[in-house]
């Protein structure tokens, strides 16, 4: 038997159509074998509040062991802490497939989740927020009254958000969009740079609901960029690819987002188009998570070689043709955040990667959690949690003192800002950027 393994990690499907997925009892066996392993390791400690968490109910049980935990209530906390960031899977444990113990903790806490569900219990909090793209077309009406409501500061509304929909009234809410990204997309066509080196590329823009619904000027940004760069580009956005779902457990709803999505996307792969998406955590879905949920589905399997987040999209134009000249150094330097959904796609440091091309630019990168987790970092009942597996990234940005904070993930960029703003900072940007706006930005567009 080996102490470790220095193998790649491999992942296996998602048994979700198998009935014995969703037996809760076979489902605590095995997180009793898991919690064993990581009890006598404990590289993790440092991660998520899973662990500690953990850690700290074995050392307090009358065993001091894993048997001396609550089946029911002590491995339900441990679930609740996880954010499906997927750090302690790629990054810290070594007893991963292909190692003979078989541990996959995020995998195995979405079973439980999963499992849970099936008998009928929701969190109905999170559920209303996971409604992403029905919740962005109800707002967008009404963007103005929806975003003067959402304001931190709104001593009228906040507390009835909190207690009728169980947001934090303390979080930095994102604001909507009046228009989406796709309908501003139709009416500002960027003009191609045709002696761009990497002129002859097209690609189509996967919006993701955050881009789509609440920050389009991360889209406009992207799509200058690759127009400066010689790509034509095309936006589309058939839906949500469902990761909110995911982190509830809702495997079968995630299933049917990527069926409504792939087919759409697959027609302009066909059409020689690369496929570009905006987010991380949309990245990360339609590369590893949708054919581990439909890992029969060849289309599924075939749009995953196509797609491409916009950084490490942009870092492969720089690596093969060449980055069209004209941009200037940005004064002040840049936190760069890389987050855990973009290094959950085992492509390395791309966002980083990009914006030291960037010239004369100090570019100090950041590889902690920011410990937003999507809706875990919105709900007043972990909020508080979220602020404190954040709070050693957010002393790193306030020691770094840039001018600009960035990161793949929009909402960590938010987080980080606001936690920043707790742990006492003075000098705080404005706001927190894609790496593709402070491209945009260097390049003068």
């Amino acid at each position: 038997m080996r102490e470790g393994s220095l193998d790649a990690p491999i992942r296996h499907p998602i048994d979700w159509n198998n009935p014995e997925y969703y037996d809760l009892n076979k489902i605590e066996d095995e997180m009793e074998r898991v919690f064993d392993i990581c009890h006598g390791c404990r590289r993790c400690f440092n991660l998520c509040d899973s662990f500690p968490t953990l850690f700290d109910m074995i050392d307090e049980s009358e065993t001091e062991e894993v048997d001396g935990l609550d089946k029911g209530e002590d491995y339900r906390k441990v679930v609740d802490l996880c954010t499906l960031c997927d750090m302690c899977f790629l990054t810290k444990c070594p007893y991963v497939p292909p190692h003979e113990f078989d541990l996959d903790f995020p995998h195995l806490m979405l079973r439980y989740r999963a499992a849970i569900r099936q008998q009928g219990e929701k969190n109905a909090d999170a559920e209303r927020l996971t409604h992403t793209d029905r919740n962005g077309k109800m707002a967008a009406p009404f963007a103005g009254i929806a975003n003067w409501a959402a304001k931190t500061d709104n001593k009228l509304t906040r507390p009835i958000m909190e207690s009728l929909a169980g947001i934090d009234r303390r979080v930095d809410l994102p604001s909507f969009e009046s228009k989406p990204f796709t309908t501003q997309a139709k009416n500002n066509v960027p003009m191609v740079n045709t002696d761009a080196p990497a002129h002859g590329r097209k690609a189509v823009i996967y919006a993701t609901c955050f881009v789509n619904y609440q920050q389009a000027r991360t889209g406009t940004a992207a799509r200058k960029v690759l127009a400066h760069n010689g790509v034509d580009t095309q936006v589309v956005y058939p839906g949500c690819c469902g990761m909110p779902k995911l982190e509830q457990g809702a495997v079968n709803e995630v299933a049917e987002q990527a069926l409504k999505v792939v087919p759409v996307l697959l027609e302009w792969v066909d059409k020689g188009y690369d496929v570009i998406s905006l987010t991380s955590s949309c990245s990360l879905m339609m590369k590893f998570e949708w054919p581990l949920i439909l890992p029969e589905n060849e289309q599924v399997k075939r749009l995953a070689q196509h797609v491409a987040d916009i950084d490490e999209y942009m870092v492969d134009i720089a690596k093969k043709e060449g980055l069209a000249e004209g941009m200037n150094a940005l004064d002040g330097g840049v936190t760069m955040h890389l987050s855990c959904h973009a290094r959950a796609q085992n492509m390395g440091q791309k966002g980083a990667e990009l914006l030291k091309h960037i010239p004369d630019t100090k570019i100090d990168v950041l590889e902690r959690c920011s410990g937003h987790g999507g809706t875990f970092g919105v709900l007043k009942e972990t909020f508080d949690a979220a602020v404190k597996v954040g709070k050693n990234t957010a002393r790193a940005a306030k020691r770094n003192d840039n001018e600009y904070v960035a990161s793949e993930c929009p909402l960590a960029a938010k987080h980080i800002l606001q936690v920043m703003d707790m742990e006492g900072a003075e000098n705080i940007p404005d706001s927190a950027f894609h790496p593709i706006e402070l491209m945009a930005k260097a390049y003068g567009l």
